[in-house]
């Protein structure tokens, strides 16, 4: 080991013990110079070293400091499958390539961050989504773009403003996002739902709806649905289309996993509007992570400055800093490159989940799509609580889906299965050992 190196060792176990706590001030190259018995310019490399991982930073005249005594380690081991996380597997982004993009923003639009934003975004980026839209086949103006503080800011901003259409009610697919369901209960906006199921939904019952009820708009996820996994097809977008323009219905599609569609003639709903009743979502919380808080949403001509309006008293703008970082991973081709590797990741996975649901459990209805979340529908006496718990104390983690329904809504018995954090090698023993708990009397109300 070269000295630097075995001074850098030292230094960061005295920082990760404690004894240099973060803020502390480290001893002057000199005293570490004598105190190692080396030469200035081997202390100078040891704690570029820490710099250039941001453990310490220099302040001019001054010295060195801590920033924070806790270091990145890899997570260990864990004998547990867990089905139930949706949040995409940590390892699975290259962080370094988006790190060098958040420094990159950081240096070059410095005068940027000390403003407060712009009304839609930062414009680079507007310019650059665009290109990206384009390849979900969504092409559309660069005015209709909003930058928002991910879908979630999207969706609360589009439920709360006012319509074109002068209506009030939200219909919402039954189960659905958990998160917007939340939102909706939190706000008590007035919300019906239809059922939607591995079959699809029933368009003479939404057509019902949209006749008798004061429908504003129709939240869906025509492609991997939440917490299904299924796709409409294009005969059903074609009658939602229909009807929506009939019934002057605004439709809010939530496209959260376009990255992940190997389909290419499975274009989203946006794709074949041709009256501007489609409000077309898009996160980068699966393709990268969530922690960014990026989203786009396209808007019809009609709706653009009352977004607008209720945007800018919310948050004014978006963190530009993570939207000038993804401007650069967008141009720099960083991305595509990137989508293809993560994507292939959650394809893998997606099949082996699809293949161990027919070897295994296959007498329960469940998708047919090919998707790293799906589900299967058990029979009415299962006891839900009792199988999930039975399963738990084996390290097999699932989630209830009571937050994926609207409260006086009926629950269907479904088993959510996300295998997003599931090591491929694992997945079919998961599956296995839920179709073994399956047969256990103890699990069913008798």
């Amino acid at each position: 080991m070269l000295k630097y190196e075995w001074i850098y060792q030292s230094l960061l176990l005295q920082i990760q013990s404690g004894d240099l706590p973060a803020g502390a001030k480290l001893p002057s190259i000199r005293n570490l110079s004598q105190h190692y018995s080396c030469s200035k310019s081997t202390i100078l490399a040891a704690l570029k070293r820490l710099e250039d991982q941001h453990i310490i930073y220099a302040r001019p005249k001054s010295g060195y400091y801590v920033v924070e005594n806790q270091v990145f380690t890899t997570p260990s081991f864990t004998d547990s499958i867990d089905f139930a996380t949706s949040s995409p597997t940590w390892h699975a982004f290259p962080y370094k390539d988006f790190q060098h993009c958040i420094n990159k923003a950081i240096d070059t639009y410095q005068e940027e961050l000390f403003r407060y934003g712009t009304p839609k975004g930062l414009p680079l980026l507007i310019t650059e989504a665009k290109k990206l839209l384009e390849s979900y086949q969504v092409f559309t103006r660069s005015e209709q773009i909003f930058i928002t503080s991910g879908v979630q800011q999207a969706l609360s901003l589009l439920s709360i403003m006012p319509f074109p259409n002068n209506r009030s009610t939200i219909l919402v697919e039954q189960p659905s996002y958990h998160l917007y369901l939340d939102m909706l209960k939190t706000y008590r906006l007035p919300a019906v739902g239809i059922q939607r199921t591995a079959k699809g939904i029933d368009l003479n019952r939404l057509e019902q709806i949209f006749h008798e009820e004061d429908i504003k708009f129709f939240y869906t996820m025509p492609r991997f649905h939440n917490p299904l996994g299924t796709s409409y097809n294009k005969k059903e977008k074609e009658a939602i289309l229909q009807l929506a323009h009939q019934y002057n219905v605004f439709i809010i599609e939530d496209d959260y996993l376009a990255d992940f569609e190997y389909n290419l003639k499975n274009d989203p709903l946006f794709a074949e509007d041709l009256h501007e009743q489609v409000i077309y979502l898009k996160s980068f919380s699966k393709i990268m992570f969530p922690g960014l808080r990026v989203g786009l949403a396209v808007l019809p001509q009609a709706i653009i400055n009352t977004f607008q309006n209720f945007k800018m008293t919310a948050d004014i703008d978006s963190s530009m800093i993570s939207q000038a970082a993804l401007y650069l991973y967008l141009k720099s081709g960083m991305f595509e490159h990137n989508k293809t590797n993560v994507s292939n990741i959650y394809h893998e996975r997606a099949k082996i989940l699809h293949q161990s649901l027919q070897n295994h459990l296959s007498m329960y209805d469940s998708s047919s799509e090919i998707v790293m979340h799906g589900h299967i529908v058990l029979p009415k006496q299962v006891n839900m609580k009792s199988f999930i718990h039975h399963l738990h104390e084996q390290h097999i983690y699932l989630d209830l889906v009571e937050r994926n329904y609207l409260d006086d809504f009926y629950h269907e018995r479904i088993l959510k299965l996300n295998v997003s954090n599931v090591d491929e090698h694992r997945i079919e023993e998961g599956i296995k050992k839920i179709a073994s708990t399956l047969k256990k009397p103890e699990n069913y109300f008798l």
